[in-house]
């Protein structure tokens, strides 16, 4: 029960991760001019547009206080007014930060090259001689709002999607400290041995393993790795662990791997989980028989070093040639069985593991992978650690593309 709680918190989280809609800006005018003859001019002219809101503001001396408490879409301001120059107010609407990039037109009484280029060189986007024609001030007043309103929008879209993956960056370690806390513990007990490593990527995969003891004589171990990225493939492999661990699936015998990967196909079809389907290896090793009997579903396969010393033994590959889970109805799968020798380690894994981009761009061979596993025999501890260590100086990188997750395990054998 506290496993399904948790699944729906990390699911309504994810829910939440959505960007606002973008403000409706209205185009905002505000006029700064010492004669109330001009504002009631201006007034005139755009009463009619009703797209269009109007302001006027007589003393200069409080024009930045009113533009500030306003944010108009576009300033129209006059350069000769009483006790301020109208250079230098063009300057301080540039250097107070909420005025810095409205766009300012200034309105002057003659058309002097002189006093244009000093008025565009402190910052004005416009320069018109008052009082201009209505259709002509009309036409300016819409193009710089136009373009500052986009303007506006795209920096509200730009924070809209900084907060957005700022929540779902949020949901995704959630949703990966989630995984991490109901992955099984490593153990030494009746003649087995595990480790395990689990890096996710920042993108978050599906990855997900666990394993338990069926019945004091067999052990059950598997891996499975959801298509694609993010929280809903964490929660379906959350789902087939669940469903593993409670042996609540139906029809199935849990002592045949093939009738577990068939149940899980029946249980989680892909259009019944956002089209989401998964690879998967699954094994049990029988401690009177010593044996593994396996199967697979489109996973990478698992290896095994085994023989009758770390010195003298052999790497068999377990594939997993069966089709993947929950991909296509009423598909079949084979079960296979491998001897357990007195030296025996498996290694069980995803694809993270071993598809790394190296410094120069090509991939690692997936037989130079299985070659440097191989070279492991040796290690008493810390095998998935120099495996670590080694595709990280192969890509140059500290972090992995996608989860890397592998287990380890020695079966113990007198």
């Amino acid at each position: 029960m506290a496993d399904m709680t948790t699944d729906a918190t990390i699911e309504r989280s994810h829910a939440t991760t959505k960007a606002p809609s973008l403000t409706d800006h209205r185009t905002t005018v505000l006029l700064i001019d010492d004669q109330p003859i001009v504002g009631e001019m201006v007034r005139r002219m755009l009463a009619d547009e009703t797209d269009i809101v109007f302001h006027y503001c007589k003393d200069p001396a409080k024009a930045i206080e009113t533009a500030e408490s306003l944010a108009p879409t576009v300033i129209l301001q006059d350069l000769v007014m009483p006790d301020i120059d109208g250079l230098e107010l063009v300057a301080m609407f540039r250097r107070t930060e909420k005025t810095s990039e409205i766009p300012l037109i200034v309105l002057s009484t003659k058309e002097e090259p002189k006093i244009k280029a000093e008025a565009f060189g402190l910052g004005a986007n416009d320069y018109l001689v008052k009082l201009p024609d209505k259709l002509e001030l009309l036409a300016r007043i819409r193009y710089h709002s136009k373009g500052y309103i986009h303007r506006l929008q795209r920096d509200e879209a730009y924070r809209a999607l900084v907060e957005s993956q700022r929540i779902l960056a949020g949901d995704m370690a959630q949703a990966s400290r989630y995984v991490q806390s109901i992955l099984p513990a490593p153990i030494v007990d009746a003649g087995i041995a595990t480790d395990w490593r689990f890096i996710p990527s920042t993108q978050l995969g599906g990855d997900a393993f666990s394993y338990h003891w069926i019945d004091k004589d067999r052990f059950a171990f598997y891996l499975l790795d959801v298509c694609g990225h993010g929280v809903g493939a964490a929660l379906l492999s959350v789902s087939v662990l669940n469903a593993l661990r409670s042996q609540s699936l139906p029809n199935v015998d849990f002592d045949d791997p093939a009738s577990v990967l068939a149940a899980l196909n029946r249980a989680f079809p892909m259009e019944q989980h956002n089209d989401m389907y998964f690879t998967m290896w699954y094994g049990i090793y029988n401690q009177s028989s010593a044996s593994i009997r396996f199967a697979g579903g489109g996973h990478p396969p698992a290896l095994l070093l085994t023989g009758d010393s770390a010195s003298n033994s052999r790497l068999c590959v377990l594939d997993s040639k069966g089709p993947m889970v929950g991909a296509l109805p009423d598909i079949e799968f084979a079960s296979f069985e491998q001897p357990v020798d007195r030296f025996s380690k498996l290694f069980l894994f995803s694809d993270g593991v071993y598809e790394i981009e190296r410094s120069d761009g090509s991939m690692w061979p997936f037989r130079d992978f299985v070659e440097f596993m191989s070279g492991l025999r040796d290690e008493e501890n810390g095998d998935i650690d120099v495996l670590i260590e080694h595709a990280r100086s192969l890509s140059g990188k500290n972090e992995f593309k996608d989860d890397f997750s592998m287990v380890e395990f020695r079966f113990l054998r007198p």
